[in-house]
């Protein structure tokens, strides 16, 4: 009989819920849980595919050393001896634990545990630390604790919605419906998105903001002035419950309008549109993510938000709120258990001697760190100049994800201890490893996960332990137990850390501490299994009806004093860019993509959208470049480089571009973006401004641009390798897609690029068979070159080249690795890189829920359809996450002018 197991998704902070069903052929399929209070059964288009991404096609299966299969004993051994041995010659500081929102509460439990109680250091931090770091300090300094006061609800019930540094239709899909539905039965409801793109997000905006790169805290500021000076303060709300105020007041009393607008780079108008709005709307709610967060303003940024709800008593009631929405599916977890370099367990500060004795006696280990440890960017450069001589890297990619990423690469490579635990065997990160541990994934795991509204989910697993990969807490646990702390670490399952867990927030906590699960202290198995989501706190005692889960309506904020501050900010923008770099770099997610690609490109459905790293780059600055759309672009900065395809749109300011933040070595040959970000962060909370790098731009020199198509996966490596100058390779329906360009031949080679071999090139790079001889053509006038490789019927590999970027009908090229093709005509179709008249090219994808193109969408609306819901009833497309629903409003808005005209 089929099984059906509720988990929860494993992508953003939205928190999911997610029905796996396996069949009785091991075929699995996933839905929404309609239960599920985040989510109420929508998913997202990564979500919608995740039983794409379970198959074991390069996943880590056992322990290696040194590059060769070895047995867990032998490498638990290693990875104990050599942590023990350097701890005993450096001291625990030269050792160090980076972490990451992908991991579960419980193995971020053990990490935290055994690095901060029983090694002695803090030197554990963790890929949150890029994405929310903050946050947490802005909540710190305002509240006294790391609270995020409200709920997903307050977005439905809101009057005014700012979402501020988010774009939520692409970062968060799911919440962006519930906010779509919401206006749609309340359309006095009004949204104000601040960005300074034109994103997807502003599909539903009355009101957008193209704020400056770090204008944030200006625009803020300003409004605080405002609230001040049009008397909209709840004088009670200030009187009872706050501290501070008129110092942060002091601050910021003497902007005007006109200097907020030009600081800002937003109209006076505009500026004082959003000043009005917020005045009037006493249910408001901001809503921040990484726009925010990822600045070396960041914690300015949040507390000058905070301030605005703390002055105007708007926080903490149905509808009123600061919202930080969270990029991990358990960054929240993470910083629950202190899993971040400045934190102690359950909401604990290292910088407390009363909290660590707590936590010291509640672990009741022989030590405790008792000063903050290296945040993200500064471990790693303690990696390089060889401080830490041994780092434990657990479910992430910062060879990928970390700024100076080329510098993590370097330290990596010389650091003399590396150990790795992952669930693939081949990204930028592992190929460092001396160490190689096999983790379980998304399906086989157990353990809990924690959204952006507090509410505590399970992951279930519903297929068994591939090969010999096991849980990360039971591979921190058993080095424990060879580095003489067995007794503290003797686990039997998941269930068992998640009791321990809740014990911990309980433990002396009279209320003074916001996180507190202990109605789930000493859970059992058979209780953790049934473990329905909930949202925290739930003391012990708890009873589900007993009070709002919200924070703050009432004060009782958790400094000493019980009350919250004011903290004043100073409203300076930083001006980064100079003649040498005159672009300023925005980085950031796509739709469709994840973090460093390890999950998401192993299916073609999320590849299909955006199948290559891009820039997006404003139509006058491709115009001053000598750039048109397609064309590739060198980025650099001081720091790397990178190579990236043209997007030109006006959705770009003019002398700002954006570029995603997804593609590895792995997928491409210069796409780590990362590489180019320096390790500027926020002075509080560590966190690297990744919204906000000057670069320079220039057309790249190119002789032959490539497509290509293929059954087998392209090999890019040796001979197949030299003559490229860029490359991108995705997984395709039925194969793999490759984007690629070949170097102009120097002037001493006879003719053009085109004289290369690209035969001998296509056979041994697509893996054709030898003596299979190609269908194809040159076209000496327009230095196009086309072949196909077939195998009988079976189409192997097709390759187009051409001067200028190649204008080829790809997503109905990529459909003929799974077609017949016994007719010539077909096959000479495949060469034209087009479909006959008797066959349709669905275009470019818009919709990845139900693949349907751009030509479907074009030819529905000349068909009549000319709106986004007509498009969803014919085409489906749109009604699934929504996500699309922006881009094909633009294509319907595309097609009505173009009939204009």
């Amino acid at each position: 009989m089929p099984v059906e197991i509720k988990t929860t998704c494993p992508y953003c902070g939205v928190g999911c819920g997610v029905i796996a069903r396996v069949e009785e052929d091991a075929v699995v399929s996933v839905r929404g849980d309609p239960d599920h209070p985040g989510n109420f059964g929508r998913l997202c288009s990564k979500g919608s595919a995740l039983a794409e991404t379970i198959g074991l096609d390069g996943r880590l299966l056992t322990p290696r050393m040194a590059g060769a299969p070895a047995t867990w004993d032998a490498a638990l051994d290693r990875v104990a001896t050599t942590f023990s041995d350097t701890i005993r010659r450096y001291g625990p500081d030269s050792v160090a634990f980076y972490v990451s929102g992908q991991l579960l509460t419980e193995d971020y439990y053990v990490a935290n545990k055994l690095m901060k109680g029983f090694i002695g250091s803090a030197n554990i931090d963790t890929n949150s630390r890029l994405c929310m770091s903050s946050s947490v300090a802005g909540h710190l300094r305002a509240f006294g604790s790391d609270t995020v006061p409200g709920t997903y609800a307050d977005l439905e019930c809101a009057d005014l919605v700012v979402l501020t540094g988010s774009n939520l239709a692409w970062c968060h899909p799911v919440l962006f419906q519930r906010l779509v539905a919401a206006k749609a039965a309340r359309p006095h409801m009004k949204i104000v998105v601040i960005d300074p793109r034109r994103t997807a997000t502003c599909d539903i905006a009355d009101l957008h903001l193209a704020i400056l790169p770090d204008g944030d805290t200006m625009l803020f500021a300003g409004l605080l002035a405002h609230l001040a000076a049009e008397d909209a303060l709840d004088q009670d709300y200030i009187a009872q419950h706050t501290e501070g105020f008129w110092d942060a007041l002091g601050r910021v009393a003497h902007l005007t309008l006109a200097g907020i607008a030009a600081e800002t780079g937003l109209e006076s108008a505009d500026v004082a549109t959003f000043y009005a709005l917020f005045a009037k709307a006493e249910k408001t709610v901001t809503c921040y993510s990484q726009g925010v967060n990822q600045s070396s303003s960041g914690s300015d940024k949040v507390n000058a938000i905070i301030n605005c709800h703390l002055v105007t008593g708007r926080i903490g009631r149905p509808g009123m709120g600061p919202f930080s929405l969270t990029g991990q599916p358990n960054a929240m977890g993470g910083r629950e258990v202190g899993g971040l370099a400045n934190m102690l367990a359950a909401h604990m500060a290292i910088e407390s001697a009363r909290d660590r004795e707590t936590v010291q006696r509640f672990w009741q280990s022989p030590v405790m760190a008792n000063k903050t440890g290296l945040k993200a960017v500064d471990l790693f450069r303690a990696v390089a100049d060889g401080r830490v001589k041994a780092i434990w890297i657990m479910a992430t990619n910062p060879v990928v994800s970390m700024p100076e990423a080329d510098l993590v690469r370097a330290a990596l490579a010389a650091c003399p201890f590396v150990v790795v635990s992952d669930v693939e065997a081949e990204t930028d990160t592992t190929a460092h490893a001396h160490v190689l541990l096999p983790s379980l994934g998304w399906g086989e795991k157990q353990g809990t996960v924690t959204n952006s509204e507090r509410r505590i989910s399970r992951q279930r697993a519903f297929l068994a332990a591939p090969g010999e990969a096991k849980a990360d807490w039971w591979q921190m646990a058993q080095v424990a137990a060879r580095m003489g702390f067995g007794a503290a670490f003797d686990f039997p399952d998941a269930a068992a850390v998640f009791a321990e867990h809740a014990g911990l927030s309980a433990f002396e906590n009279d209320g003074t501490r916001d996180f507190d699960i202990g109605a789930h202290a000493g859970i059992s198995a058979d209780a953790y299994e049934a473990l329905a989501p909930f949202q925290w706190p739930q003391p012990a005692g708890f009873a589900p009806a007993a009070g709002d889960s919200r924070f703050f309506a009432e004060g009782r904020f958790y400094h000493a004093d019980g009350r919250a501050r004011f903290v004043p900010v100073v409203p300076a923008r930083d001006h980064r860019t100079t003649p040498a770099y005159p672009f300023t770099l925005n980085t950031g997610r796509i739709r469709d993509q994840w973090h460093t690609m390890t999950r998401t490109g192993r299916t073609a459905r999320l590849t299909a959208h955006l199948a290559e790293p891009f820039v997006e780059i404003h139509p006058d600055d491709a115009r001053a470049l000598g750039l048109t759309p397609a064309d590739l672009v060198v980025l650099a900065s001081a720091q790397g480089r990178a190579v990236l395809r043209a997007l030109v749109t006006p959705r770009q300011k003019p002398g700002h571009l954006f570029a995603p933040m997804h593609w590895n070595d792995q997928f491409s040959s210069a796409g780590r973006i990362d590489a180019l970000v320096p390790g500027l962060v926020d002075p509080v909370s560590g966190q690297p401004a990744s919204k906000h790098v000057p670069v320079r731009a220039a057309k790249l020199d190119v002789g032959l641009y490539g497509f290509a198509i293929s059954l087998e996966k392209p090999r890019l490596s040796g001979s197949s390798s030299r003559p490229l100058v860029y490359h991108a390779l995705a997984r395709a329906a039925g194969g793999w897609r490759l984007e690629f360009a070949a170097a102009p031949l120097s002037l001493e080679e006879e003719g053009g690029a085109q004289d290369r071999d690209w035969t001998g090139w296509s056979v041994d790079t697509l893996g054709i068979p030898p003596g299979l001889e190609p269908l194809g053509y040159r076209d000496a006038v327009t230095g196009q070159i086309r072949m196909a490789f077939f195998d009988g019927e079976r189409l192997l590999g097709a390759v187009f080249l051409s001067p200028r970027p190649v204008a080829v009908a790809r997503n109905w090229a990529i459909s003929q690795l799974n077609a017949s093709h016994s007719d010539l005509r077909r096959r000479f179709a495949v060469v034209a890189g087009r479909p006959g008249a008797e066959a349709v090219d669905p275009g470019a994808t818009v919709c990845s829920c139900f693949n349907v193109g751009i030509n479907q969408i074009v030819s529905a609306a000349a068909g009549g359809c000319r709106t986004v819901e007509a498009i969803g009833k014919a085409l489906n497309a749109g009604t699934n996450c929504g996500s699309c629903r922006a881009e094909i409003r633009e294509i319907l808005h595309g097609t009505r002018i173009a009939a204009a005209e």
